[in-house]
């Protein structure tokens, strides 16, 4: 049985210190921020852990992410533009890109 995006979240580091993550180019230039909020608190938990591990996100990054996205990759390649956060992902495949990414801290 395959587990589900709601399952393999929870093995994932918490991110509640976190306000956002920013996604930076080859220039230094912010090409996205992910709020942690709901509605996107779950891409910011899996894109933090990317980071974690691969140092940056890149292919491989997204090939994890897509299988950490579970059941939301297919809806995403379905229905492209329905989650842009999974799309970022779809596209880094096959590519040498990667983007940086910054943590900005949540204000205490």
């Amino acid at each position: 049985m395959t587990a589900t995006f709601a399952e393999l979240l929870q093995t994932l580091p918490p991110v509640d210190h976190l306000a956002a993550l920013e996604l930076l180019d080859a220039s230094g230039h912010t090409v996205a921020r992910l709020e942690n909020k709901p509605g996107s608190a779950g891409s910011v938990r899996v894109y933090a852990a990317l980071a974690a591990e691969y140092g940056s996100i890149n292919a491989a990054a997204a090939a994890r992410g897509l299988e950490l996205f579970a059941e939301h990759t297919a809806a995403a390649r379905a229905h492209p533009g329905s989650h842009p956060n999974i799309d970022r992902l779809l596209q880094l495949i096959g590519t040498t890109a990667q983007w940086q990414v910054r943590s900005i801290p949540a204000n205490s």
